[in-house]
């Protein structure tokens, strides 16, 4: 769920801001029950202690209806001595998405979201980089100055941003096709696995999109084959 600007569509979650950053979590969550009670059946308070989830929290209600009644009657209503600012949230809660859309529903919105949230680390990983490539060319004068910097600025691969084909590192060396494919093949929509000649260690498994990628990148973190750690994360673009 994330914040909304002004005039987001109506939904049945309510984004609330300008809460007193002091309030301890469990008194917050219970002073917002109790006020938005008032006002609609409060399907669920979020509130996070994260430094970047501070000073605000999230409303389910039943209803749109509900939650365009709490922002035109509690807007500006003191909570703990501070009057909050209430707006429609941009994105359903994974409760009002349950309700609205089922468990597909459901999973396709943890999985847009996991998108998403993997995009954002990896346009910051490319925009780490390449500052450090820049620093890399600009102070590098030692033997091979332009290797150095390139290597700077590559991405790691765990910020690589989504990709339907899986890379796999570390591979046992005995691990052939069929053997990975027994693995990797049981989850929706796999396509094949492509090995890479005389690299025993590493191969790619290609989905049929990003989003069955994205499913089992997820449930496949830590895994292990043949007694060793695998690494898996997306094929590296062009």
């Amino acid at each position: 769920m994330s914040a909304s600007d002004d005039g987001e569509p109506p939904n049945a979650t309510v984004y609330i801001r300008g809460i007193d950053e002091k309030i301890k979590i469990p008194t917050l969550i219970e002073g917002i029950e109790e006020v938005f009670s008032a006002v609609g059946d409060v399907v669920e308070v979020i509130a996070k202690k994260n430094i970047r989830a501070k000073g605000q929290a999230f409303v389910v209600f039943g209803s749109p209806e509900e939650a365009q009644t709490a922002i035109d009657e509690l807007q500006g209503f003191d909570l703990f001595a501070e009057p909050m600012t209430l707006a429609f949230a941009k994105t359903r809660s994974d409760a009002t998405v349950l309700k609205e859309d089922g468990e597909e529903g459901l999973e396709k919105h943890k999985t847009k979201r996991l998108a998403e949230k993997e995009r954002k680390q990896s346009l910051a990983a490319t925009l780490s980089a390449q500052n450090a490539a820049k620093r890399a060319a600009a102070d590098t004068l030692a033997e091979r100055p332009a290797k150095s910097a390139k290597a700077a600025g590559k991405v790691p691969d765990e910020y690589l941003p989504p990709n339907k084909t899986l890379f796999l590192q570390d591979l046992p060396e005995d691990y052939d096709r069929n053997s990975i494919a027994a693995v990797f093949g049981r989850y929706p929509g796999f396509k094949e696995v492509r090995l890479v000649p005389g690299r025993n260690t590493i191969a790619f498994v290609e989905y049929e999109d990003e989003g069955a990628a994205i499913s089992v990148k997820e449930l496949t973190a830590g895994i292990e084959l043949g007694g060793q750690s695998v690494r898996v994360t997306y094929q590296r673009g062009g």
